[in-house]
């Protein structure tokens, strides 16, 4: 007897739909073709636990199971549920008509329970897109799956409530995602906000102008001056996920298996802190079954490389072409995968060894020598993607003991938002730049121009502070966001000075 059950692979952020083929002849034997990896291999010993500490049993016959197609590898522990479904149908020991209407995942505990699976979205939108009625898996990922509309999704908790539902006809409790509620639930109420920072308002200003243009930064300053707590609040100010982006990102983090259990839609923005003993394998996705890595994780958010000079040369190296390109391409000699990685990078850095400005008072201090080594550990090009740089500087007691909350996160974001609809708006016609930082020279030429005075300004300020020639076109564009902000069209030359003070690596002889 043969009977066919469906389960599903993932492949980079999208799913294939596997048929299970279970044919039960004479004889003994179980057989297991298609291209199984390990963890599917010893799947027999769990369905065979599970089956038996629920009244069923794998039977003494020849059962050879073919996992098509039968050329594509497939791997995990999510096939288990699929597997015994088929043995159970194939052998008589359920009546199961509907079986072929259903996608059916799942890994089994010994005693029949369900245990979560990874990329349960991208898996209920193929099965929505091939025209399946349900997709039955764990209970933990019913409410990601849930967000798909037009399916039917069946979250279980045990094996048992699987074969009752073929079997008995007895119902399983439906999971009902109200995508809009669920996306505007948590929106207005950020993990970290900005009125928990005190004083550093220049810094805060810069944020805002870093989110308002989609503009990479760097941080620069001694231990404790609060550069990575003001990092982890630049997500609560950026303008608000759309639906779409926030589907996005949720696939990424479904086929990671990163989704928090029992959470459906992401709506707030990632950040992603990897460590600097990170390999560049796993900040930019692959290995020998390839999974997203950090710039992938960071899609849509933010990628905070904490002291920047410590990570290795070639992992920061790595990054430059998905910083241009806002994907990454893994190739394999069988097959290649494309990850998403539209991110802003936000970076922080001690300017020097020592940790501390070059400074007389400073509790340990570093020869300018030290410090130029140190500061060459980031290669050009990588700076040359990074349009702020701003030096931090520790807050006086008079304002961490000030009790006066600062302006919150939901303010400030409203300003960038509104900042953002201006750019959405002057980049309509072409795709692939949405907001400032994406602009080519090209554009910067045709949407920052300078009056006399501005020019006269910027001349005299790269001739003065030594500025680099590359400094020239992010002046502009930090200007073009600064302009937008404020809600006007033309450049002035307050827009041009604020811009200035954003180079400080830019400066020659900014060590001494």
């Amino acid at each position: 007897m043969l009977k066919k059950v469906f389960g599903s692979a993932v492949f980079g952020v999208e799913a294939t739909t596997i048929t299970v083929e279970v044919n039960v002849d004479n004889g003994v034997g179980y057989h297991l073709v298609g291209l199984p990896d390990n963890a599917i291999k010893e799947s027999n010993f769990r369905i065979a636990a599970a089956l038996q500490n629920n009244g069923y049993k794998i039977p003494g016959k020849k059962i050879i199971i073919n996992m098509s197609p039968a050329d594509l590898r497939k791997e995990g522990s999510s096939y288990d549920l699929t597997l015994a479904i088929g043995i159970l149908a194939a052998t008589g020991q359920i009546q199961a008509e509907n079986l072929e209407e259903y996608l059916i995942m799942g890994e089994l505990s010994l005693d029949g329970n369900l245990q979560p699976i990874k990329g349960a979205l991208p898996i209920a939108i193929k099965a929505q897109e091939e025209g399946y009625k349900g997709f039955i898996l764990p209970m933990q990922n019913a409410k990601e799956a849930g967000i798909v509309s037009d399916l039917e999704v069946y979250g279980v908790e045990n094996i048992k409530q699987v074969i009752d539902f073929f079997d008995k006809n007895e119902p399983l409790e439906r999971t009902i995602i109200n995508v809009q509620e669920e996306f505007y639930k948590s929106l207005d109420f950020p993990e970290f906000d900005f009125s928990d920072v005190k004083g550093q308002e220049s810094i805060k200003r810069c944020m805002e102008i870093a989110a308002a243009g989609g503009h990479n930064i760097i941080l620069i300053g001694p231990p404790g001056a609060g550069k990575t707590m003001l990092a982890k609040r630049l997500p609560s100010i950026l303008p608000p996920m759309t639906i779409r982006e926030a589907l996005e990102t949720t696939k990424i983090h479904s086929v990671a298996g990163r989704v928090k259990d029992n959470t459906g839609l992401m709506s707030q923005r990632p950040f992603r802190s990897p460590h600097h003993t990170i390999s560049n394998v796993a900040l930019v996705g692959g290995g020998s079954y390839p999974q997203p890595g950090e710039i992938s994780l960071s899609h849509n958010g933010v990628l905070f490389l904490d002291e920047l000079p410590e990570f290795k040369r070639d992992v920061l190296e790595v990054m430059r072409q998905p910083l241009e390109d806002r994907e990454v391409t893994i190739s394999r000699a069988k097959f290649t995968v494309t990850y998403p990685s539209s991110f802003m990078l936000v970076a922080s850095m001690n300017p020097s060894p020592g940790g501390y400005f070059n400074d007389p008072n400073a509790p340990v201090t570093s020869s300018p020598a030290e410090m130029q080594r140190y500061l060459s550990k980031i290669s050009g090009p990588l700076l040359d993607r990074i349009d702020i740089h701003i030096e931090v500087t520790p807050v006086p007691f008079e304002k961490l003991s000030d009790e006066r909350k600062g302006e919150s996160s939901i303010e400030i974001r409203k300003r960038v938002t509104m900042a953002r609809e201006r750019q959405t708006k002057r980049f309509e016609a072409n795709e692939n730049v949405h907001y400032n930082a994406q602009m080519s020279s090209k554009q910067i030429r045709q949407h920052c121009v300078m009056d006399d005075a501005s020019k006269n300004l910027l001349k005299t300020a790269m001739e003065r502070l030594n500025l680099s020639a590359r400094a020239y076109d992010r002046i502009l564009k930090v200007s073009r966001t600064i302009a937008d902000l404020e809600g006007v069209e033309d450049l002035n030359g307050g827009h041009i000075s604020e811009a200035i003070q954003y180079r400080s690596l830019d400066r020659e002889g900014w060590l001494g």
